[in-house]
């Protein structure tokens, strides 16, 4: 069942990607947008565990299993919509290096 959960999730997100992308081609960049998201459903986990902390110190026990639910659940979108793979555009650098501009190969790749 959890897996049938994730394939939906990841199905959507990307139904709505393809959406986004194909309405405002030269407009949007999407790896801002993935990093607004993710930036959101953080911010509504953190509120949603609250809320299961407070339930939990009222010993509201079936609300607090609800927001932790809920809170579960964003957790989980959180790592489908981290997981996918934002393709990067086209830079002019690139255009340079193949008309015989510098190249950085002699240069160690570079790490986060």
């Amino acid at each position: 069942m959890a897996q049938l959960h994730d394939l939906r999730l990841r199905l959507l997100v990307q139904q709505e990607s393809e959406h986004i992308s194909n309405s405002q081609p030269s407009d949007l960049d999407l790896s801002i947008v993935q990093a607004r998201c993710l930036c959101w459903l953080t911010l509504l986990a953190e509120a949603h565990e609250d809320q299961a902390n407070d339930a939990e110190g009222r010993a509201d026990t079936e609300q607090a299993m609800g927001w932790f639910a809920d809170s579960m659940r964003l957790r989980d979108v959180i790592q489908v919509v981290t997981s996918i793979e934002i393709p990067l555009p086209e830079s002019s650098d690139v255009d340079n290096i193949e008309g015989g501009g510098e190249s950085f190969q002699d240069e160690p790749p570079m790490t986060a």
